[in-house]
């Protein structure tokens, strides 16, 4: 079963925790064992799993990989989002999750993220699930 849904972000650089709308799709397919598989389709976006209990770990996420990936280096796409792709690939456009018993198998502390590094911007997200 595919589903999709759209989000709109406010920043250049979030993370938006999804965790929920990814664990009602999971719900409504009626899946009790299978792949839950989130797949971003943007160059400049992507998805992880992280913790979701102190907002500051988004925080330090985003803080770091803005440290690590500066968007003034001297980069040679025009744009002006050259950083946005590189983040976008050291993130990953996407995940894969085990479902069991119907249930996402996330830690206590994890939760799914998209991860927007060339916003404001309207982003799709798509959810695979597949039963075993």
């Amino acid at each position: 079963m595919l589903f999709s849904f759209e989000l709109s972000t406010k920043n250049r650089n979030a993370l938006v925790d999804i965790t929920s709308t990814v664990k009602h799709f999971v719900e409504k397919s009626g899946v009790v064992s299978g792949v839950c598989i989130v797949y971003v389709p943007h160059t400049t976006a992507g998805v992880t799993i992280n913790e979701n209990a102190d907002p500051s770990v988004k925080f330090d996420i985003e803080n770091t990989l803005s440290k690590i990936v500066p968007p003034d280096l001297n980069y040679s796409h025009a744009e002006g989002n050259s950083d946005s792709h590189v983040k976008s690939t050291l993130v990953s456009p996407s995940i894969s999750l085990i479902i069991d018993n119907g249930k996402l198998l996330l830690g206590t502390w994890q939760g799914i993220y998209f991860c927007e590094f060339d916003g404001p911007r309207r982003r799709k997200v798509y959810v695979k699930i597949m039963k075993d």
